[in-house]
């Protein structure tokens, strides 16, 4: 039997307000860092907005597939409009997570200027802090890639499975089989969200520490 999926949940990174005192008419790297790092915080709301309805269709999904194998397979006209609905949210899906996945590489795109901003930092320990959070966002970049994949997969079988479904001459077997690619699929996709979640926290915790070390004064809405 399949495991139903468990709804993926992913954590975003957030913004902060930085609060200017004395002159403006000349930026320090670190300020020059807090402008590129918000800028990229303001790229990915786009990703942002994408999470809340994919939650939604993947419940609704999840939803049709207890309908499906709780049928006798005879009921075929009801299976088949079932497995039709399923497919439609699978594709609506599959289109959400094209935008959250193009907004990922805008802000990967506008993330590459980092290291020449923090290589005008004259401390060395700042510099570092910089670094290593350059380092941590580019794995967060790359572990989205895997999770991308990963989820495009599993709705590649979802389809291929909901098709089998109106398939009258299906065997319990050729299920079974795609069943376990389906399964497959989706144990990756939690496992590079895990990661990916546990990435943009610590993300989010050492932006922070940065801009503290810095000594900009900022406001952040990280949640205590």
């Amino acid at each position: 039997m399949l495991k139903l999926r468990n709804v993926i949940l992913i954590f975003l990174i957030v913004g902060g307000t930085l609060l200017f005192s004395g002159c403006l008419n000349r930026q320090s790297p670190a300020e020059e860092m807090f402008e590129k790092l918000e800028t990229v915080v303001e790229i990915e709301k786009t990703f942002e907005e994408q999470q809340k309805p994919l939650v939604e269709l993947e419940k609704q999904e999840k939803e049709l597939y207890g309908q499906i194998i709780e049928m006798n397979l005879q009921e075929y006209d009801k299976v088949v409009q079932l497995a039709d609905e399923a497919i439609s949210i699978s594709k609506k899906r599959n289109e959400l997570l094209d935008i959250e996945r193009q907004s990922i590489e805008e802000s990967q795109a506008e993330f590459k200027q980092v290291p020449e901003i923090y290589a005008k930092i004259d401390d060395p320990q700042l510099k570092d802090q910089a670094k290593g959070l350059h380092d941590l966002m580019q794995e967060r970049y790359s572990t989205h890639g895997k999770l991308y994949e990963s989820y495009v997969a599993g709705l590649g079988y979802d389809i291929e499975l909901y098709n089998m479904f109106k398939n009258e001459e299906v065997t319990v077997d050729q299920l079974g089989e795609q069943i376990e690619k389906v399964n497959a699929a989706y144990e990756e996709v939690l496992s590079a969200n895990d990661h990916f979640n546990q990435l943009t926290d610590e993300y989010n915790e050492k932006k922070y520490q940065f801009y503290q070390a810095a000594g900009l004064k900022v406001e952040t809405n990280i949640a205590k």
